[in-house]
């Protein structure tokens, strides 16, 4: 799993929503890692967190949690989770568990 942050992160400007590319698979070896990295991510966040989807090449259950803990964190925080350009792999998965109704999509 790699994870590129974008700007804009640490001076940012607020209205300007940060974006992290995630690549690779999300399970059981790469999500504690992911975690990690999106927790730090929301520190620096602004209002707006988007995760690009497109190079995903896997996800299992616990990469899905690692996306609901984090959309969960960073609501507390006043930010908004929001997910870009899944392959149709993940709008599948994230039809047939119902998440597409609770992870806003961002085009």
């Amino acid at each position: 799993m790699t994870v590129i942050d974008t700007a804009p992160l640490g001076v940012a400007n607020p209205s300007s929503p940060t974006t992290v590319h995630l690549s690779g698979e999300i399970d059981i070896f790469t999500s504690a890692a992911l975690r990690r990295q999106l927790l730090n991510t929301l520190h620096y966040s602004t209002s707006l967190l988007i995760l690009d989807l497109s190079q995903v090449s896997f996800c299992d259950a616990g990469g899905l949690a690692v996306l609901v803990g984090i959309q969960r964190r960073a609501r507390s925080m006043g930010i908004t989770l929001a997910l870009t350009a899944p392959r149709p792999f993940m709008s599948r998965l994230l039809h047939v568990t119902g998440l597409d109704r609770g992870l806003p999509m961002v085009v």
